[in-house]
């Protein structure tokens, strides 16, 4: 533990304990000497303004309320494996998106790198040791972060919509609710108004945003959840249907250790193959996510979506005999 670790503990000790701390204690808290916390103490009270007394009654130091507020430490401070968490969250933010908040982040990042620098913490070996892969991930749009301002500062947006399903765009007006990135992509939680109702919005679609002057309805947590996470994939809605579908003993060992749903059943049968029950409203997104597994999977109720894999997988082998 270091001199900044120990003052980032030793203020997290005096705001914790409720009686005085004794000397002895914080030796073996601060993994020091007895001159190291005498030293600490007055650099704390002379560089940082602590109040920190000792209590002779009691026999232990500790903060001394002033005017009923409990003592901060000035600016920005974190310990040294906070500062490579942030550090290590900025890199894969840029190398999600690159490019996207560069502009917002550089002045923190420069401020990181002057407090690593300070803590003798190398940052030059991070951006080289993360290394993420994206697949089919689109561009976020121009408007990522006029949307991400609208869902901090509860603003409703006009926006512009291209519907790829219909072919067609159409304005509307929206209140942001949240922002969700799912394999790879952006995508708005908002209310809309001219559907009355909660839509998901991939950023890459909308053309137009512009913010307004009204406030965003707040639609409740509980709600948003009941609406988002109940069913299979991004496009959730309640959850009518239940896929049963078994995999192959090969393709198991893979699919075995992965959720595909929160509310997902699942049991292993006696030769080896694996047998997955998943909750869902909209079948496009688990009918692409089946065919992936070709051979290796089975949908075995409901019907609707057995016969749509196979609708899907004829159509592909008609297109390989007619090439």
């Amino acid at each position: 533990m270091d001199r900044f670790d120990r003052i980032f503990e030793l203020n997290r000790i005096f705001r914790t304990a409720r009686y005085p701390v004794p000397r002895q204690q914080l030796e073996v808290q601060l993994e020091c000497s007895r001159a190291t916390v005498k030293r600490l103490i007055e650099e704390m009270r002379l560089y940082l303004n602590a109040p920190i007394v000792y209590d002779r009654k009691l026999k232990g130091y500790r903060y001394e309320n002033q005017a009923g507020e409990m003592y901060e430490l000035p600016g920005l401070w974190f310990n040294a494996s906070e500062l490579q968490a942030l550090l290590s969250v900025q890199q894969l933010f840029r190398q999600v998106q690159p490019g996207l908040l560069d502009t917002h982040l550089q002045p923190l990042r420069r401020r990181i790198d002057q407090l690593l620098s300070q803590r003798h913490v190398g940052t030059d070996e991070l951006p080289r040791r993360i290394r993420i892969l994206q697949a089919a991930a689109r561009p976020p749009g121009r408007h990522f972060v006029v949307l991400a301002g609208a869902v901090a500062a509860r603003r409703r947006v006009q926006i512009r919509y291209f519907s790829r399903v219909g072919d067609s765009s159409s304005d509307r007006q929206v209140s942001p609710q949240r922002m969700t990135h799912y394999r790879d992509n952006w995508y708005l939680e908002a209310w809309c108004h001219l559907r009355e109702a909660l839509r998901t919005f991939s950023l890459d679609a909308i053309r137009e945003a512009r913010p307004l002057e009204e406030r965003a309805i707040d639609v409740p947590e509980d709600e948003l959840e009941h609406h988002y996470t109940p069913a299979y994939g991004i496009f959730s809605g309640d959850p009518d249907k239940t896929a049963v579908v078994r995999f192959s003993r090969e393709r198991a060992r893979w699919v075995s250790q992965e959720q595909w749903h929160p509310e997902q059943q699942s049991r292993w049968l006696a030769d080896g193959r694996y047998e997955l029950s998943i909750p869902y409203h909209h079948a496009g997104e688990l009918v692409m996510d089946l065919l992936r597994y070709g051979p290796d999977v089975e949908v075995l109720a409901p019907d609707s979506l057995r016969e749509e894999i196979v609708r899907r997988l004829t159509e592909a082998l008609q297109t390989y005999h007619e090439a």
